[in-house]
């Protein structure tokens, strides 16, 4: 009898440390594409990506560079724990909004699947942390 009761705790147990794995996983390589790969580049140099593309003339320089601070600051909010839940939240905003100026105002509708698939995977990981936002609310009641 007791080596049922093992059994069974040992497979409700593993489940959560594979997906628990995932979810670190891809909240670090999203975390970090955002950082140095997106956000980044708003920030440093946003002129020089103004002038290199042809549908960021219709940006204002102060919007994208925000969009940069947005971006670096959820990608450094996906690797704080108690962060995780709201930056994948605002994440999701970005990224669909992204894929709503790809598709509607920039006249490149073939752009917006990769941003559509971001808010996806954004979506799933404010919905699997959703407990960080109770710690976070908590933090600040303090």
């Amino acid at each position: 009898m007791t080596a049922i009761a093992a059994t069974r705790t040992t497979t409700t147990v593993r489940p959560g440390k594979i997906r628990n794995r995932v979810l670190w996983t891809l909240q670090i390589v999203l975390g970090l594409f955002f950082i140095i790969a997106s956000g980044g580049p708003k920030l440093v140099i946003p002129r020089t990506l103004m002038e290199n593309n042809a549908t960021a003339t219709s940006i204002p320089l102060a919007l994208l560079v925000f969009i940069g601070v947005a971006e670096v600051a959820g990608g450094i909010g996906l690797m704080i724990p108690r962060l995780t839940a709201a930056a994948a939240i605002g994440l999701a905003i970005v990224t669909f909004l992204a894929a709503a100026f790809n598709a509607f105002l920039a006249g490149t509708p073939e752009l917006a699947p990769f941003p559509l698939a971001l808010t996806a995977i954004f979506a799933w990981i404010a919905y699997e942390r959703r407990s960080s936002l109770t710690a976070l609310r908590t933090l600040i009641q303090r």
